[in-house]
């Protein structure tokens, strides 16, 4: 047991002990959060979850396979199907959940994946625990991906990609994955976790933009960032759901969400569309933030999005940059390997940050 400890230990301190619960006070300008509409604190959708709590009660008592199966949660799924433009979908209690399960699902030692570097560790984690064959290509380069396809391509095939890089602020350009997808023909896994609510037709993700193959596409988003509740879905066709539901074991073991995160989920879902201006300037605002740091000579990545990183030195600087943030009242998030292969700084607007908000992070990270 002590050698056990010890190597514990060793992990630890390989780490530095970056990774710290902090307690900020609500007077803090966080900009860090993915509630990028502010929907977490919506009255009409706390209202809608405390509906759905009163009517079902607080917890779900169980799987969906078991007791846990509610009207409420049939009727969830068949809009966002609906919205998502996929016969069905299937809910999930988390976006980690619902990558890791899934992926290990769809996917076995004889099974050909090929995978942009930079998706999330979620979908690594259930490639890895499926056994498959990986085949990483370069970030968003696709001529890289088809060199892979036209090599290692076999009748198990499946092509993972984010369509929203939450740790890059940059897109995926879903119209020649899903070329790609279909000409080589293999499954196309598309992670909409920070689209869902910002991007693509009446805010539903970006890949309601595109006529996608309904066989062969299955898309994830989840319900804890922009529609500011919790849980994720899966959006499929119906015989991806069924095969979901009698093979994918997050799902099948996994008590399910409470009724109260499913209400107020559906009360946000159905405010996405009248938020068209919202995300219009949200989506300038970030521009703007963009443009103004590199006046100041800040260095940024990220574009189309509301996500701003601003690469750092190393993982002392990234600290720094952080620490001196959180000593003017500012929480941005410090980000470094393995969620990205270099120390950053995240940057998220939201629909709440103020013109005010704003300068006065600019002048920390002047500073």
């Amino acid at each position: 047991m002590a050698e056990l400890l010890t190597q514990y230990e060793n992990l630890i301190a390989e780490t530095k002990s970056i990774r710290k619960l902090v307690n900020c006070p609500e007077t803090y300008i966080d900009f860090s959060s993915n509630d990028y509409l502010g929907l977490a604190r919506n009255n009409a959708v706390i209202e809608a979850g405390c509906a759905a709590a009163q009517a079902y009660g607080a917890g779900s008592t169980g799987s969906r396979l078991l007791s846990g199966n509610k009207s409420l949660f049939i009727e969830f799924e068949a809009m966002i199907a609906r919205d998502k433009k996929t016969e069905a979908a299937l809910i999930f209690n988390s976006g980690f959940q619902a990558n890791s399960g899934v992926l290990e699902c769809l996917s076995d030692k004889n099974t050909t994946v090929i995978f942009d570097k930079l998706n999330h560790a979620s979908m690594y984690h259930g490639i890895f625990a499926s056994g498959a064959n990986l085949f990483r290509f370069n970030h968003l380069d696709y001529d890289h991906l088809e060199a892979i396809l036209k090599k290692e391509n076999t009748n198990r095939c499946l092509i993972v990609s984010e369509t929203v890089f939450g740790m890059d602020g940059d897109s995926a350009d879903l119209q020649t994955l899903s070329d790609l997808s279909q000409r080589y023909d293999t499954l196309l896994y598309l992670d909409e976790a920070h689209a869902t609510g910002l991007y693509g037709e009446n805010g539903y993700g970006l890949s309601t933009n595109y006529a996608l193959n309904p066989e062969t596409t299955l898309i994830m988003g989840t319900l804890s960032k922009a529609i500011g509740s919790s849980g994720a879905y899966i959006a499929s066709s119906c015989f991806m759901q069924n095969y979901l539901i009698q093979k994918c074991k997050s799902f099948i073991y996994s008590t399910v969400l409470s009724p109260f995160c499913i209400g107020a989920a559906m009360c946000s879902w159905d405010l996405i569309p009248s938020l068209a201006n919202v995300r219009v300037n949200l989506l300038r605002r970030t521009q703007d933030l963009r443009n103004d740091l590199q006046r100041c000579g800040i260095g940024v990545k990220g574009m189309g999005t509301n996500i701003v990183l601003i690469p750092c030195e190393g993982v002392e600087s990234m600290l720094k940059i952080k620490d001196k943030c959180m000593k003017n009242g500012i929480i941005v998030s410090g980000i470094t390997r393995p969620t990205s292969p270099t120390p950053r700084i995240r940057i998220a607007l939201c629909a709440h940050h103020t013109s005010k908000d704003v300068e006065k992070l600019i002048q920390a990270l002047i500073s």
